[in-house]
């Protein structure tokens, strides 16, 4: 059962992401894009206040309940947009595409209504992630390794 307060809440952050993501329509297009892509190509700060503004949907899902794992996921969906969206032409085209402000809405909506789901997926996807990033991290100190052990070599040791 939706609680009203909660519901109003949903509606404010559906109409943000709405006015974000999709509020703009590409003229002979299926295509929609809105304020972040366009935030988004102001050169140096404007993926970063992107991600600021991103952020309230955060904010909003800790104070409605959200659990931890659900938070690491949407917080993921705006550190791709905005460490992609950094990268000069590709990032901003990547930026008019991706719509994390639509994926965390989203994200909230399914769980408020169905929590448990949402929380058995989103937990899979922090293990994942973290699996992932360990792995970097050994992958990175493997070739680290192998570079002394190189440098070692053409010194004689």
């Amino acid at each position: 059962m939706r609680n009203t307060g909660n519901e109003k809440t949903r509606k404010k952050l559906e109409r943000l992401a709405w006015f974000l993501d999709s509020s703009i329509k590409v003229p002979g297009f299926n295509a929609r894009f809105g304020l972040d892509g366009l935030i988004g190509l102001i050169p140096g700060i404007g993926d970063v206040i992107s991600a600021l503004i991103s952020s309230v949907v955060i904010s909003e899902a800790a104070r409605m309940g959200a659990s931890k794992a659900l938070m690491l996921k949407m917080a993921f969906n705006i550190l791709v947009d905005t460490v992609v969206g950094a990268l000069p032409l590709v990032g901003d085209l990547f930026d008019f595409a991706w719509k994390a402000n639509n994926r965390n809405v989203n994200l909230l909506n399914q769980y408020l209504d169905s929590p448990r789901e949402t929380e058995v997926s989103s937990r899979f996807f922090v293990w994942g992630l973290a699996s992932v990033l360990l792995g970097l991290v050994a992958l990175v100190g493997y070739l680290v390794l192998l570079l002394f052990q190189a440098l070692l070599n053409l010194a004689g040791v």
